[in-house]
């Protein structure tokens, strides 16, 4: 932590890694799939067999390397977001296997944390789950990541998540983003008493952060401060797209921005 505060970055790219330490971030939390709230990115070749009570599948995982290659471009801690699917956070059997896969594959590969939560149906933490987690986890420190926002009643979920030994608790206070969730997210850190960080962040700019750290106490922020980067292809086809019908326009990429990354980092400063 540096000038009593830190900043965390989400990214899901190499470039967007480099460009957020450039910036200042002090630590990144690596995922792909950003626009649907972050997913486990990869970490390389591996094949895992998951079975039920009636058949067994074998999954040749063939994946691009993400995680090796940031570990070689960047010095910050990286923290890896450990999220099977998009969706809600009530996984089955074997989803919790790819979990735990993984978990494995991101120690292998020097990952310096990591990032994942779990609930019950009824919202509440799933502590049994979280329990398993954490043990294959160790020695990484562990973030609750918003799955938090989805709970039934978050001062009994922070209690239980203090119990259980997670490092921080990543969340918008419950509400769509962390300057709605303000209220909220300032009870947190006041009943947290430093027993667990919270860490606000979901729609974090240069024009609420200030706001956002001053009214919440909150010594950690997080942000992807993106800008979008026009693809350098000549030809395009614009009758094509490789996503779905909100996917985003496919000659254009989000990374994370210099710039950006600097003004927070200038902003929490001169606050903290």
């Amino acid at each position: 932590m540096s000038d009593g505060f830190l900043m965390e970055v989400c990214v899901d790219s190499v470039e967007s890694a480099i460009n957020a330490e450039r910036g200042g971030a002090g630590r990144i939390e690596l995922c792909c799939s950003l626009l649907e709230g972050g997913l486990t990115p990869s970490t390389g070749h591996y094949t895992q067999q998951l079975c039920s009570s009636l058949t067994c599948i074998t999954l040749v995982l063939v994946c691009s390397g993400l995680l090796q290659v940031v570990k070689e471009s960047v010095r910050i801690p990286v923290y890896v977001m450990i999220r099977p699917r998009a969706g809600d956070f009530l996984y089955s059997d074997w989803e919790v296997e790819v979990m735990k896969r993984d978990i494995e594959q991101m120690k292998i590969h020097r990952a310096d944390g990591l990032v994942f939560g779990a609930l019950t149906e009824d919202g509440r933490i799933d502590t049994e789950l979280c329990m398993e987690l954490l043990a294959a986890s160790r020695p990484l420190p562990v973030t609750f990541h918003r799955a938090f926002d989805m709970v039934h009643d978050p001062a009994v979920a922070l209690e239980a998540l203090i119990s259980l030994g997670f490092e921080r608790i990543l969340t918008s206070g419950c509400d769509c983003s962390a300057l709605e969730g303000l209220p909220v997210i300032k009870r947190l850190v006041e009943q947290a008493k430093d027993r667990i960080v919270i860490m606000p962040g979901g729609g974090i700019t240069e024009r609420n952060l200030q706001r956002i750290l001053e009214a919440s106490g909150s010594q950690e922020f997080h942000c992807s401060a993106r800008s979008s980067k026009d693809s350098t292809m000549k030809f395009r086809n614009s009758n094509v797209s490789m996503g779905g019908s909100l996917s985003i326009p496919e000659y254009a990429v989000k990374v994370a921005d210099v710039t950006k990354v600097r003004t927070l980092n200038a902003i929490a400063k001169n606050i903290l």
